[in-house]
């Protein structure tokens, strides 16, 4: 079996060097792979390792292929989700996003559907989701 995660977001931002310092400050995230680009001011292709899972990431290469930065001010078509073992973990890497430029959607609530839940936009115009499953008293 290869050590390639099954499933893995794959997001287009740029600058790629700084969302990888967002993604590390905010969620804990560590580099796994790193490849910078030929011309040495681009990421090719980066791995980063986020509550056990993979998050591939790269800077735009129009001359490469179709794909772009998200707008802000689109809808998202894709949301990444991350779980976390507490509600507390919601809160503080919501507080952390938010401080470091990302725009809040929806603050940290108790669902209606049993989690702690959050929703933001990171500076490069991702959609985050944030859930813990809500501590029983």
């Amino acid at each position: 079996m290869s050590d390639r995660p099954a499933v893995a977001p794959y997001l287009t931002v740029s600058p790629a060097s700084a969302a990888i310092g967002f993604y590390a400050a905010v969620f804990g995230a560590t580099q796994r792979v790193l490849m910078p680009s030929f011309d040495g001011l681009r990421i090719m292709h980066c791995e980063l390792v986020i509550n056990g899972g993979s998050l591939f990431l790269a800077d735009m290469f129009p001359e490469f292929g179709n794909c772009r930065v998200p707008i802000p001010s689109d809808p998202a078509t894709v949301s990444v989700s991350l779980e976390f073992a507490t509600p507390q973990e919601v809160d503080e890497s919501f507080e952390r996003a938010v401080n470091l430029g990302a725009k809040p959607e929806t603050v940290p609530t108790d669902s209606f559907w049993g989690t702690r839940y959050a929703a933001l936009r990171d500076p490069f115009g991702h959609r985050w989701l944030l859930n813990a499953p809500l501590v029983k008293s």
